[in-house]
């Protein structure tokens, strides 16, 4: 096969191939490969150039990055996890799979379809494949980029350990927002901590808000969780490990439309945080988030030993 192998030389820890042995493992497989770096400008033409496959070396915002670029293409998209979260890779069953055998799983692999979203509002019109949300996350994302000591952390399990500390002490006194809006027509509003329209598993530091979602259902799970259940929430993040039972009180309901008044509060569109400190604000106004059925194709092994996520 043809592959573009799109890298972040930057991401993961030391324990992560370079470009030079990404390419020799590749080719080894018997494909042919064309290497680019996120790192360069006018990275993403190389997307334009003709390929099979399209290989993804880095973390989420680099997937996401790509995956965006790659709505309604006819290659497939497939990831060799190299970031801290991998969110995309858990959520495809792939995150734990060592990079050898990720390649060597091209040749037979199996083409997920995989529903993008799209944000509409006083940002203009933006495609996501990881979720949308208010509350928590992105009010709590400038305070973990302030951090002096983990951006010194290298280990990533320890950097996603810490960054839920983080999590846990700004819930105290995290104010709650509130939501006025509907979802398939039917009102939702109310006071929320935690507010996310999801498209995958999971979210932020691996945690697991929506795991019985599917890829292809055109539909986002709603996770809800609202200002009462506080305590609940900080408890779960404190004892929250893959697997764990979702807490009775917080809910999550699907739906393909969702319209939402905008009032100023911080948003985030996959990893990006909106409306950056830099820009003035924004009159309120609307925000609309559909679904791009079966947007995109991800390239994953056959037989995963994950129940199939699409229907």
């Amino acid at each position: 096969m043809r592959v573009t192998l799109i890298h972040n030389p930057e991401a993961g820890d030391e324990t992560r191939p370079t470009r030079g042995q990404l390419e020799a493992l590749i080719k080894e497989a018997g494909h042919k490969v064309r290497y680019q770096s996120v790192k360069e400008s006018g990275w993403s033409k190389a997307l334009k150039k003709e390929a099979d496959l399209i290989a993804v070396a880095g973390g989420d915002g680099t997937v996401a990055k790509v995956a965006r670029r790659m709505i309604g293409g006819k290659a497939a998209v497939t990831v060799l996890p190299m970031g801290t979260a991998n969110n995309v890779s858990r959520t495809l069953g792939i995150a734990d799979l060592p990079i050898t055998l990720l390649i060597a799983s091209w040749e037979k692999g199996e083409r997920l379809p995989f529903d993008a979203g799209m944000a509409e509002g006083p940002w203009g019109e933006r495609y996501f494949i990881e979720g949308f949300g208010t509350g928590l996350f992105p009010r709590a994302v400038p305070h973990i980029d302030a951090n002096e000591t983990i951006a010194k952390i290298e280990d990533v399990e320890v950097k996603v350990t810490y960054t839920i500390q983080i999590l846990r002490e700004y819930l105290d006194k995290c104010p709650a927002t509130e939501v006025k809006g509907t979802l398939d027509g039917e009102n939702i509003s109310g006071r929320y901590l935690l507010f996310e329209a999801m498209l995958m598993r999971f979210i932020g530091p691996n945690l697991h808000l929506a795991p019985n979602i599917l890829l292809d259902d055109g539909m986002f799970d709603v996770v809800m969780i609202h200002d009462r259940d506080r305590a609940e929430l900080h408890e779960h993040l404190a004892t929250w490990q893959e697997g764990a039972l979702w807490p009775a009180e917080f809910k999550t309901r699907k739906g393909a439309c969702l319209e939402i008044e905008w009032n100023g509060f911080p948003v985030h569109i996959d990893d990006k945080v909106w409306p950056p400190k830099s820009q003035k604000p924004k009159p309120a106004g609307k925000i609309e988030l559909t679904i791009e059925p079966k947007a995109i194709e991800f390239l994953v092994p056959k037989d995963l030993p994950e129940p199939r996520l699409q229907r």
